[in-house]
């Protein structure tokens, strides 16, 4: 890797954890709250509403994950797929958008290289989404780190 400032994110309650999905803002869509963008991207999977409202009700963002991947079967997409990552895109444009004060932090981050820093999980979800470095080199797509690092772009 380059000698360029990173910036890895991993819990909400850390440095930069406003980054992820987990992370407690609210998002409207579609005439609804969202209580996370986590839950809203779940949602953005189906198109049985009955599982969608199953997910948006959920207290906690990761509760709203295991709703999802419990109906997996019901899906209308291919988790990981081109759709997926044009849903992530939306739901961090309305995090942006309906939260400028993130817009503001995702600013100050200059050119520096984000990454959702995966290195307590494992799992090919984990290394499409995030990445870790491991000798000194980086394994994992970092598919959400890319797209704030494209976000961050065009707010320029």
């Amino acid at each position: 890797m380059s000698t360029k400032k990173m910036i890895g994110f991993t819990k909400v309650d850390l440095p930069h954890g406003w980054m992820g999905n987990m992370s407690a803002f609210p998002i409207k869509y579609g005439n609804k709250i969202w209580k996370t963008s986590e839950a809203l991207f779940q949602a953005l999977r189906f198109e049985d509403e009955e599982i969608i409202e199953l997910i948006r009700n959920e207290k906690s963002p990761m509760s709203a994950k295991m709703k999802a991947k419990k109906h997996k079967a019901k899906m209308i997409l291919e988790p990981r797929s081109e759709q997926d990552l044009e849903n992530m895109r939306l739901v961090i444009d309305l995090k942006l958008a309906q939260h400028p004060e993130l817009a503001r932090k995702l600013l100050i981050t200059g050119d520096a290289y984000i990454y959702e820093n995966i290195e307590k999980r494992n799992s090919v979800s984990s290394r499409f989404w995030g990445a870790m470095f491991k000798d000194n080199e980086m394994i994992g797509e970092n598919w959400l780190g890319k797209i704030l690092m494209e976000k961050r772009d065009q707010l320029i």
